[in-house]
């Protein structure tokens, strides 16, 4: 590559940046101050500036890259490799032991058969790293030149997302949904979360911190259901989400704040991103089993020499040479999926005992047995009781049940347009019971008269209001049962069960990323001492982003590429808008369901007419008063603006 550079050779020979990049900058840390030091963006300064094509150090035409795992992490490894690295496609090789790519991104089944999703995917529109690959994936429908962005903006510019019945209860009836009901002292106990340092958070639960009161909130009840997070998941994670989506709170109750795709997570974005890379020369090998990685360890660091795989019951080695990288994606959260359907339910063979012993955990404890830098797999996959739940596909005829549905979504769903806008949760289901109905066709081939519908349950394992037992003891039928009962429609479920086709998914480990975790639990992506092995995927440690997220898998798969070829780029931090004025106060509002904060009438006085008036939530105003806990305990804000004024 040094024919590239030449004519920059006077400047870059006497740097001292020149291929010292931070590839992953921490917003967290960084004082943002200009100095001659500071060539580089600022760490979560999102931009163009940012879309710099990468120089690579050098040719990497004889290299070639394995990658473990066709999910969105691993695919997404392919594309920078080959936009950013340079890097031939036809020298990068995928290894997957499923027949299928996609990974956890699945979509499957027919009308006949019925279909399947084992769950689904919240858009925000601040990830930016998703939207920087799929700007430039070529569209699913669009002609040329049009992307995946392109469709993805041209339906939610035209469709806006948001559901008139996000809570229902009492057999069907919608409930008011309009306020978060938080306590005053939750709303403290909120902000001081957001304050606290993340490192004084390892491994406690979120209820070791909260209290019941805000357990038993609306908030938390949209939270919960919204995020699938569970009171004994991992209180640094909640922190990490509140703020990551900071500026998303004030339409977490009614949905406002998302967007979703067309079709479901596999067409929408698989099928695409899939034929882009096989078009680049990329192959994908399935039915391809990686058990370890032969690592060659020494004071000079971790090298990957050989790949030990099983292909067609032998065992296989693959040579890894030095120049030649390895991309793994560490755990997998729909491992060891149990399937039932209408008449039979999920045969569980799986308990604390015998977790963790499937392809994708054993790899990652093979390699976490060789190194700490590789992490603790075992404290996320050891506790099935606490990682799983159950998913529901019903694939419906028009029956009372679609019927019955109408009335909850805000569009017809046979409209093409926004139906349910997210997920109805059930609030007095013993199960925390939810289900979505997203546009349909939900599958581009999916026939007009045609829904589906996803459904799932936080609390599975509690017994149900009507059915008396635990969502897994139940078939597709009784699930149904129990759903046309909180719907106030038992008497019709004999039309619904002869209509619908219901295809269910145990999942062991579906939330295993938001287990309790400290320092090192989760490995980083490039972990210490590697030389030619990233780690990407949901179980692995970046600086601010959270988990269970497509951006996340995208984020660290980036990462992972320019660190391992010490490219010119960096991965922005987080969106940044947890720092902008406007978003706090915002959340500040909303948060107190926009009753007025102390001081908010002197603030509003003092920005009236002023370039920064906008910033306050408008509100009907109210005769008396109210104190918000926020701003109460930061001290008396009226004394303090006197003095100002002095």
């Amino acid at each position: 590559m040094s024919t590239i550079n030449s004519k920059f050779d006077k400047v870059l020979n006497t740097s001292d940046q020149f291929g010292k990049v931070n590839h992953e900058p921490d917003s967290s840390k960084e004082v943002q101050i200009n100095t001659p030091e500071k060539t580089m963006p600022f760490s979560d300064q999102i931009g163009n500036y940012q879309r710099n094509k990468g120089i690579p150090l050098q040719s990497y035409e004889n290299s070639k890259i394995y990658i473990v795992g066709s999910g969105i992490a691993g695919m997404s490894a392919a594309y920078y490799f080959i936009r950013d690295g340079h890097v031939p496609g036809k020298n990068i090789i995928f290894l997957d032991q499923l027949n299928i790519e996609g990974g956890s991104l699945d979509g499957a089944g027919n009308a006949k058969d019925g279909y399947i999703i084992r769950g689904g995917r919240e858009m925000d529109m601040t990830y930016e790293n998703l939207w920087d690959i799929f700007q430039d994936i070529p569209a699913l429908e669009l002609p040329a030149p049009y992307s995946v962005l392109d469709e993805y903006r041209l339906i939610n510019d035209n469709d806006p997302n948001y559901s008139k019945a996000r809570l229902i209860h009492n057999q069907g009836e919608i409930q008011d949904f309009s306020k978060f009901g938080l306590e005053k002292k939750d709303q403290l106990a909120i902000v001081k979360l957001l304050l606290k340092k993340k490192e004084e958070l390892d491994d406690l639960s979120i209820e070791d911190y909260f209290s019941e009161s805000f357990l038993n909130s609306n908030f938390w009840f949209f939270w919960r259901s919204m995020f699938a997070f569970e009171n004994w998941h991992s209180l640094l994670e909640l922190k990490l989400y509140m703020h990551r989506f900071l500026h998303a709170i004030d339409g977490m109750k009614d949905f406002s704040c998302l967007v979703f795709p067309k079709y479901n997570q596999y067409d929408t974005f698989v099928t695409p991103l899939k034929n882009f890379l096989v078009e680049k020369g990329v192959q994908i090998q399935f039915d391809t089993l990686v058990k370890d990685l032969d690592v060659h360890i020494n004071t000079e660091g971790k090298t990957v020499e050989g790949i030990i795989t099983e292909q067609n019951g032998e065992e296989v080695r693959i040579p890894i040479g030095k120049d030649d990288y390895v991309i793994v994606t560490t755990g997998s959260m729909t491992e060891s999926t149990f399937y039932g359907d209408n008449t039979t339910v999920p045969e569980v063979t799986i308990d604390n005992s015998s977790a963790g012993q499937s392809a994708g955990w054993k790899l990652w404890k093979n390699l976490a047995a060789k190194s700490e830098v590789f992490g603790k797999p075992e404290k996320f996959c050891s506790h099935i009781e606490k990682s799983s739940w159950e998913s529901a596909t019903l694939t419906c005829r028009p029956s009372a049940f679609t019927e019955k549905l109408k009335e909850l979504c805000v569009n017809d769903p046979y409209s093409g347009k926004t139906a349910t806008g997210g997920i109805i949760t059930i609030t007095d289901s013993n199960w925390v019971m939810s289900f979505t109905c997203n546009r349909q066709p939900h599958y581009p081939t999916q026939p007009d008269d045609i829904l589906v519908v996803w459904v799932y349950a936080l609390l599975m394992d509690k017994e149900g209001n009507y059915i008396k037992k635990t969502m897994p003891e139940c078939t597709g039928n009784e699930i149904l049962a129990e759903l046309c009962h909180h719907l106030g429609m038992t008497d019709q479920l004999d039309n619904v069960i002869e209509n619908t086709i219901v295809r269910t998914a145990f999942m062991p480990y579906i939330t295993s990323m938001f287990m309790p975790r400290a320092q090192g639990d989760r490995p980083r992506v490039v972990p210490e001492g590697c030389t030619n092995l990233g780690l990407v995927g949901q179980f692995v440690e970046t600086n601010n982003d959270v988990v269970f997220t497509m951006e996340s898998s995208v984020r660290t798969a980036r990462i992972a590429v320019y660190n391992l070829l010490n490219l010119n780029k960096q991965v922005p931090d987080i969106n940044p808008l947890q720092y902008d004025i406007r978003h706090l106060l915002k959340a500040t509002q909303a948060l107190n369901d926009y009753k007025p904060f102390l001081g908010e009438g002197i603030l509003r006085k003092i920005l009236k007419n002023t370039y920064f008036e906008h910033i306050l939530v408008d509100r009907p105003e109210e005769k008396e008063e109210h104190e918000s806990f926020f701003m109460e305990q930061v001290g008396k804000f009226q004394e303090w603006i006197k003095g100002v004024k002095g």
